[in-house]
């Protein structure tokens, strides 16, 4: 049984963005040295953006770094539901405008459509990710792996390889409210960093509840079984 990671707290959100954006760039810039490309996934949502604006001023080689999504919402990106507009509007700007990015979305027939031309361009980019930045949810979730969606126990398969799935949108009244894009757990297991991000004290106790979890259907529990490099850097501050 692989241990718990130790939960590293920062006393405001300034600090917590500040070491999240230093371990990423430190990551990212020694994939670029070694292979002379990188590859980051990150989340959509709030929670990211003081990390994505500091990640923008860093000096990396942005134009030999790929971006893209943990998960996405299938909307255009002229939507204000769209993960890709925060990507582009808050972490593809300054001295990462050079970065390129690959949208999860394209506007398919299908949802799984979808995702099986983004798992195609993931793959097309070495299909591993260098560094990964994750946030969770208050229900536990992870990437788009809600509890008792139908793609959940798929996405949560240790032994699949990585790719991207259609995730359904939840029955009466369930998480989630539109269809959505996912990387699956198999990504999570082969990337160089991946950090998990946690602000405010209700989020500390879901991780530590959903640690001790079932890793068929927890994805807290999942990553921790499966060996995923997970640091855990949490500030109260929200």
């Amino acid at each position: 049984m692989s241990e718990t990671p130790v939960i590293e707290t920062f006393p405001t959100v300034d600090a917590w963005a500040e070491a999240i954006a230093a371990r990423l760039s430190e990551t990212l810039g020694a994939a670029v040295r070694d292979n002379g490309r990188a590859v980051f996934a990150g989340p959509g949502g709030t929670t990211p953006a003081p990390v994505y604006r500091r990640l923008a001023a860093t000096d990396l080689d942005w134009a030999k770094i790929a971006v893209t999504l943990v998960d996405e919402r299938y909307v255009p990106e002229t939507s204000p539901e769209s993960n890709a507009r925060l990507i582009r509007d808050v972490l593809l700007q300054d001295k990462a405008a050079a970065g390129r990015f690959i949208p999860l979305y394209t506007p398919e027939v299908t949802v799984d459509r979808a995702a099986i031309v983004a798992a195609h361009a993931l793959a097309a980019e070495g299909g591993r990710f260098d560094a990964v930045l994750l946030g969770m949810g208050e229900d536990g979730h992870i990437c788009s792996m809600f509890p008792d969606s139908p793609t959940l126990k798929t996405l949560l398969t240790p032994t699949l390889k990585p790719t991207v799935l259609g995730v359904p949108h939840g029955r009466d009244g369930a998480a989630p409210t539109l269809e959505r894009l996912s990387i699956n757990l198999a990504y999570l297991m082969s990337a160089g960093r991946v950090i998990l991000g946690l602000k405010g004290a209700a989020k500390r106790r879901v991780f530590e509840e959903q640690a001790k979890g079932d890793p068929k259907i927890q994805p807290i529990a999942a990553l921790i079984a499966a060996g995923v490099p997970l640091e855990v850097l949490y500030t109260e501050a929200s």
